[in-house]
């Protein structure tokens, strides 16, 4: 009977232990697949002589050669540099500003939250076709403008070359200064008060506190919104093709408009595939130095 009674608990046992294993092998062995298994996929097309469809003629780098002497890779690097630091950095900016100012306790902070927060609800795609609206010279900004009296008003930038890429980074802060803001809302909310209280004691500014005890507690806030924001800003696609399509002419693209163009409109897969793995090793170069400081710090 005892025997009967330890081979159920162990039963048990060894049913709690594989349980979970069993409930998500197969959401695993779909991750290794769908996303591991075409990444790897991807990385061999990029060696080959592909086109229209999958090709296994092995070329080597030639792709990757072939892919740095396009004029409109290099266009779409130099846009990726002038918005991914611009959105960025002024992301950085705004919400650290809207976080300092709803930690200071004010009114309304219940309100003004969830509208800060708001536009990271959207998809990329509503957000860059309202923009495409309202930046739209005829029935945006500058024709309500003009309707209004101020008939010199003059707000183009859409359909200029030289500044559309702007109107990109406009509507990637609008949409993410908000997230960015929780973001440091968080960390301001975790620092002791103790120690902001006997710094005050001590005679310290507010400027003094936010510059030697605050913001330096914020890093770890600092370094997860510039990661978070350097992947969106590489793999930034539905955002460009809501807004700009790419134009005027390519002035608005970026590496993810260039590598979808190459591979499913312009038949050269194995180019967009080496254009898809420039971008991969960049957001790895990005992830992997935080993956590894986190899991120091944890030890």
């Amino acid at each position: 009977m005892a025997t009967t009674t330890d081979t159920g608990a162990d039963f048990r046992t060894r049913l709690q232990e594989w349980l979970p294993k069993l409930v998500l092998s197969p959401s695993l062995a779909i991750m290794l697949v769908f996303v591991y298994g075409f990444i790897a996929f991807t990385i061999y097309l990029s060696f080959t002589d592909s086109r229209m469809l999958p090709s296994y003629g092995w070329v080597g780098f030639d792709n990757y050669d072939r892919l740095f002497r396009v004029r409109e890779w290099n266009v779409a690097l130099t846009n990726l540099a002038i918005f991914a630091s611009l959105y960025i950095v002024i992301c950085t900016l705004i919400g650290l500003t809207l976080a300092i100012l709803l930690d200071q306790k004010i009114r309304g902070e219940g309100v003004l939250r969830p509208i800060f927060l708001y536009p990271m609800a959207l998809s990329f795609i509503v957000t860059g076709t309202a923009w495409k609206w309202f930046l739209d010279p005829a029935i945006g900004l500058e024709n309500t403008m003009q309707l209004w009296g101020w008939e010199s008003f003059t707000f183009d930038w859409i359909k200029d070359r030289e500044m559309a890429i702007y109107t990109i980074v406009i509507a990637a802060v609008w949409q993410s200064s908000g997230f960015v803001m929780a973001m440091f809302l968080a960390g301001l909310r975790g620092i002791d008060n103790e120690i902001l209280k006997a710094a005050q004691m001590d005679g310290a500014s507010n400027w003094n506190l936010y510059r030697r005890i605050i913001l330096p507690q914020l890093r770890p806030a600092f370094l997860s919104a510039f990661v978070i924001l350097s992947h969106l800003a590489i793999k930034s696609y539905d955002l460009v093709i809501a807004l700009t399509g790419g134009g005027p002419g390519n002035a608005t693209a970026l590496p993810a408009t260039f590598m979808y163009s190459y591979t499913f409109t312009r038949n050269q897969m194995g180019i967009g595939a080496a254009s898809a793995v420039i971008m991969l090793m960049t957001i790895a170069a990005i992830m992997v130095p935080y993956l590894y400081a986190e899991l120091r710090e944890k030890k």
